[in-house]
């Protein structure tokens, strides 16, 4: 083959493959297009688009196209620079519109609310540049799943008024191995001025306190931003949330097993004296700060639920209706009010299978009795302080007692 031969065959080929590439982009031949010269063809028509000047605003919608595990507060935003955003539509998957609010200046966008987790979102956006040309951009991302996040359930609740011992106690819901990271999330701060430090108990649960008990009338404020920040490999928290209580009085309760006599003190000053019952030799009161975590008018104990069984499995004790009961401890220990014991076993004898027992009426219906009158006037958060037991300190984490560590000893558990 001559090369003048070869030549008309590659420009024959070509113009066979550029008829090809044309029909298959752009669907729809002129035909005009024979290779006349003429300038009318779709290549042409494409050419002259692309010639046209674009808009020079600048749409940015974030998360990026694609992404997994976005966040559910603050990660999905547009926003635009050199021009304005005239539309934005976010929608889930099946079509559902997501509300959102455009800034005064018409420069970004945001959802009026918390997304869901485990969806996927799109994002239509549309602006226009200082000459009226129009940009348009789309995006597509899907938030982190409840298998890939954490939340953390805390306590007091936010408006609440507690005592001067109750912390910020939270438990979250996966084990955290990043600890620092979930830590900085927290913040923990009073009106006092006291300065707050975190322990944790254990890869679920991180307590924050002040050194000595809250003081009396101030207000501490709660702020969680754990959104998107990594708590475990691949797991990331979604709160981002402000929480306020407020501190009440100040009342700490001082139970001596030996004297069998419970001062109730509010503000430093003794208020009421009331005798008890503690743990018998055979069950000791465990001793040491508790914190109130819990109160019921009225209140079930088994003491097959505590460990407390007769040889048929059955508990010790099965009372149903005990009055006036106040939590000390997650394993079991209460404050309560005791109306089958004799009134002459209150101040004289301990006879308790270890909680502290206070002298009662049936039904909790008398308000003149030692334990109405402790039931009406405490709260909790409320201290009381348990002694001369024999029996071994409660832990730190067996209910909100971390008051018997030193501080010192509290601080070390900090991953600050």
């Amino acid at each position: 083959m001559t090369d003048s031969k070869r030549r008309r065959g590659l420009v024959a080929a070509s113009a066979l493959l550029g008829g090809v590439l044309v029909l298959t982009a752009c669907s729809g031949g002129d035909d005009n297009a024979s290779g006349s010269g003429g300038t009318d063809t779709s290549q042409a028509k494409v050419d002259e688009a692309a010639a046209q000047k674009t808009s020079e605003a600048q749409i940015k919608i974030t998360p990026t196209d694609g992404s997994t595990n976005a966040s559910i507060n603050n990660s999905a935003a547009v926003t635009v620079t050199k021009g304005t955003l005239t539309s934005v539509a976010m929608t889930t998957a099946d079509g559902t519109t997501v509300a959102g609010e455009l800034s005064s200046d018409g420069t970004s966008w945001k959802p009026s609310g918390q997304l869901k987790r485990s969806t996927t979102y799109k994002v239509a956006a549309e602006a226009k540049d200082a000459d009226g040309r129009v940009a348009h951009e789309n995006a597509s991302f899907t938030t982190v799943s409840p298998s890939n996040s954490f939340i953390g359930n805390f306590t007091p609740e936010s408006g609440s008024t507690v005592g001067v011992g109750m912390p910020v106690s939270i438990t979250f819901d996966k084990a955290i191995s990043n600890k620092a990271a979930v830590q900085k999330g927290v913040t923990v701060t009073s009106s006092s001025g006291q300065d707050v430090a975190c322990h944790w108990f254990s890869a679920n649960r991180m307590d924050c306190r002040p050194q000595d008990y809250w003081k009396a009338g101030s207000t501490v404020t709660l702020k969680l931003a754990l959104d998107g920040v990594e708590g475990a490999d691949g797991v990331y928290g979604v709160q981002q949330k402000t929480v306020t209580f407020h501190i009440g009085r100040n009342q700490v309760s001082y139970v001596d097993a030996k004297t069998k006599q419970m001062k109730v003190t509010q503000d430093g000053k003794v208020v009421k004296t009331i005798p008890i019952s503690a743990g018998s030799p055979t069950n000791k009161t465990y001793q040491g700060q508790m914190v109130i975590s819990e109160k019921f008018v009225e209140t079930r104990m088994n003491g097959a639920t505590v460990g407390f069984t007769d040889d048929d499995g059955k508990g010790e004790y099965d009372i149903k209706d005990v009055p006036h009961a106040m939590r000390l401890t997650r394993s079991g220990t209460f404050i309560h009010g005791n109306y089958w014991g004799a009134p002459s076993v209150f101040g004289s004898v301990n006879t308790s299978h270890g909680c502290v027992g206070l002298q009662d009426k049936q039904g909790a219906d008398d308000p003149n009795t030692p334990a109405a009158w402790f039931y009406n006037h405490s709260i909790v958060g409320d201290v009381v302080v348990v002694s001369n037991t024999g029996d071994k300190q409660v832990a730190p984490d067996n209910g909100y007692n971390g008051w018997n560590m030193s501080w010192a000893e509290w601080t070390a558990g900090s991953s600050a």
